[in-house]
């Protein structure tokens, strides 16, 4: 699959990480594919305290664009804010897993797409304040509706919708939408890489 790396807008390198010393590992909790630790650390600038830190192995998410300019979104339930929310298809990475195959395996399973052409928009920090899950961001293009699309996950619950990016835009300013930060995040990005911005 061809993954293109030129932008309308490049993304400026990243910043180099400032690491913490760890002190001490006080708890920890193993929940699926997450782990909620408490540590003693110490930050860059000295100080010195107890913090809770949900470790997470990563994601991937896919702006999905048809041939007729449609954006692919889902309606998915959410079990812990108890809404169904509008959002681009994405996944969480298996262990040793490479963002963009995990990315193409969950446009088929959640959207019953595969796609031709991948376009990197890059990582995003969904929840730094608490979490060290990096999302891979994507455009994908020149889709094709799988005749027997995989099975999902057993929990998943959501509908496919297509909208254009117009409509998707009044949908998001509406206010009659929870806002799912990620989606809203990579729509921004997609749009930086189509000229739609």
């Amino acid at each position: 699959m061809l993954v293109s790396t030129e932008r309308r807008y490049p993304m400026a390198p990243l910043p180099v990480p400032e690491p913490f010393e760890l002190l001490e590992t006080l708890d920890a909790l193993d929940a699926r594919k997450i782990r909620f630790e408490r540590n003693r650390i110490r930050l860059p600038k000295g100080i010195e305290g107890s913090f809770g830190i949900i470790r997470h192995p990563g994601a991937s998410l896919a702006v999905p664009i048809t041939d007729e300019g449609q954006v692919v979104l889902l309606r998915q339930y959410r079990f812990a804010v108890q809404a169904r929310l509008l959002e681009f298809p994405a996944g969480t990475l298996e262990e040793g897993e490479d963002p963009l195959e995990s990315m193409q395996r969950e446009l088929g399973e959640e959207a019953g797409y595969s796609a031709a052409r991948w376009d990197a928009l890059g990582p995003m920090l969904p929840c730094p304040g608490y979490s060290d899950e990096v999302i891979h961001c994507f455009v994908a293009r020149e889709l094709t509706p799988l005749e027997n699309p995989p099975a999902g996950d057993d929990d998943e619950d959501l509908e496919v919708l297509l909208m254009s990016p117009q409509e998707l835009d009044a949908q998001l300013a509406s206010g009659h939408e929870w806002l799912d930060g990620k989606s809203v995040t990579a729509w921004y990005r997609a749009k930086q890489l189509l000229g739609l911005a």
